[in-house]
This record gives C-alpha cells, sequence and structure tokens, in this order.
C-alpha cells in the first residue's frame, strides 16, 4: 500500500489527501472540477501553513507532505493507485456510477473505499466485480483534526479488505472503530436523533438555542452544542441525514423536526448561509 487516490477535492476530500500524505502515502487528489481542484489544494497549504506558524511542524516538513499531494482533473491517473477512498456528493446512485468506472480503470488489486456517513457499502459494493474490496471508511470533519474513523463492512467486504483499511487508518495516524453495516452506521446513529431531539425541544419552547446548547456544554461536557453542531454542519445536510435514517429503518422515533424542514425551506441552512439557529456574520 504506496498509492493513494482521494476522489473529490471538496472539505472532506482535501482534509483525507492531507492525512494520507501525512502517513508518508503518495497522494493523487482527483476532481472533475479544475477550480474546486484548485481550492482544495489551496486548502491544504493553507492548513499546513498554520501549522508551521503554531509550531506544531517544521516547513521542510510542511513541503515534503505537500509534495506528496499530487492534484489532477484525469480519471486515467488512477489506474495504478492501491486504494481509493471518494469522497464525492452524498448520495448513492453517483458513488455507484464512479465505483463501476473505477472498476474498469483500476488495477485488479485496487481497494475502493467510501467515506459515506451513512449509505450502504453493500449496495455500492454490488457495482462492481471487486465487491469483496468495497470498504467504508467514514472520516470526521475536520478531517485533520478528528481522531476518529469508521471502518464499515459491508455484505461482501472481505477479511483482509477490513485488515488492509484498519492499517491504512493507523498509518493516517487515526482511531479506527469496526462498525458493521446499518443505517448511519454507529456515531451518527447515535448522533442525529440526539440533535434532532434538541430542534424538538427549541421548537416546543422548552428552553432558547443559546440554553439548550449551554447545557449540553456544560452538563453533557460536549465541545460543542448540538444547534451550533447543526449550523456548522449544514441544516440542509442535517435534514437529509435524519431523512435516510427514518426512511431505512421507518421508525417513527426517528422522525425529522419539523422545524429543520421548515429553516431548510426558509435557506436558513447555517454557517453556509449566515443564519441558522444562530446568525453568523
Amino acid at each position: 500500500m504506496e498509492k493513494i487516490a482521494v476522489i473529490g477535492a471538496g472539505i472532506m476530500g482535501n482534509g483525507i489527501a492531507q492525512v494520507a500524505a501525512e502517513g508518508n502515502y503518495q497522494v493523487i487528489l482527483y476532481d472533475v472540477n479544475p477550480e474546486g481542484l484548485d481550492r482544495g489544494i489551496k486548502r491544504i497549504e493553507k492548513t499546513l501553513s498554520r501549522n508551521v506558524e503554531k509550531g506544531k511542524i517544521e516547513k521542510a516538513e510542511a513541503d515534503a507532505i505537500r509534495e506528496r499531494i499530487r492534484p489532477t482533473s484525469s480519471i486515467e491517473e488512477l489506474k495504478e493507485v492501491d486504494m481509493v477512498i471518494e469522497a464525492i456528493i452524498e448520495q448513492i446512485e453517483p458513488k455507484k456510477k464512479l465505483f463501476a468506472e473505477l472498476d474498469q480503470i483500476c488495477k485488479p488489486s485496487t481497494i475502493f473505499a467510501s467515506n459515506t456517513s451513512g449509505l450502504s457499502i453493500t449496495e455500492m459494493a454490488a457495482a462492481v466485480e471487486r465487491s469483496g474490496q468495497v470498504i467504508g471508511m467514514h472520516f470526521f470533519n475536520p478531517v485533520p483534526v478528528m481522531q476518529l474513523v469508521e471502518i464499515i463492512r459491508g455484505e461482501q467486504t472481505s477479511d483482509e479488505t477490513v485488515e488492509v483499511a484498519h492499517k491504512v487508518a493507523q498509518q493516517f495516524n487515526k482511531t479506527a472503530i469496526s462498525v458493521k453495516e446499518a443505517p448511519l452506521f454507529a456515531v451518527n446513529r447515535i448522533l442525529t436523533p440526539m440533535i434532532n431531539e434538541a430542534i424538538f425541544v427549541l421548537s416546543e419552547g422548552i428552553a432558547s438555542a443559546e440554553d439548550i446548547d449551554k447545557g449540553m456544554m456544560l452538563g453533557a461536557s460536549h465541545p460543542i452544542g448540538p444547534l451550533a453542531l447543526t449550523d456548522l454542519i449544514g441544516l440542509d445536510t442535517m435534514l437529509f441525514v435524519a431523512e435516510t435514517l427514518y426512511n431505512e429503518t421507518n421508525d417513527s422515533k426517528y422522525r425529522p423536526a419539523p422545524l429543520l424542514k421548515q429553516y431548510v425551506r426558509a435557506g436558513k441552512l447555517g454557517r453556509k448561509s449566515g443564519e441558522g439557529f444562530f446568525k453568523y456574520d
């Protein structure tokens, strides 16, 4: 395992590319959008520069990390990589289409990993011939900071693929946990209902947004309140995740809070729109 491709140069993708390079892998960062690719590379460079300024790493080390990342908009350049980690749009069909295309391009031994936060690894694996080599590797945002990776095994995933994924996560200086495939896996399965319940508490007038977050930070030792976290994630993303859990389980206890739907319809998406449960400059 020497060369890793990361597909998608957005916030998650460029973060994964950075930690892969920090783990001494040669990294190809691929994105169909050259402008998005350029933004991703600049974000990595900015993060590395900030780490040098803070004294976390030496400039020579930062330069070496950057040199191990090669950006490209040509998917054919991924044919010799040992592992692909996709971090594209969180929809099952584009991920299946991507893996099917890569199945014809990459060498037979290449492992396909998805950074999905809750979609079916089993369904993705069914789209390719190498179904035993498809696995979930769910990183958390921001990737260079957050230590956890969920390793998700699909129905077809081989023991060898699971072992390799754990070793790669370790090389990325991350801590991995093993999770069986289920709607939203483990962490988001627990986190999403908590956030949804916080929105219900707000909508019922039980406490203000400020007091809900203050209560969870001081009373449960959370580093950020559930409503501020939703603003960071994006209310539209949170609604999509909540609806995925509800639709997959058909369990009424997971129904998305109506206030969340209302805010999304009003364009209150959180930090990215300037307003969600809180207002931002």
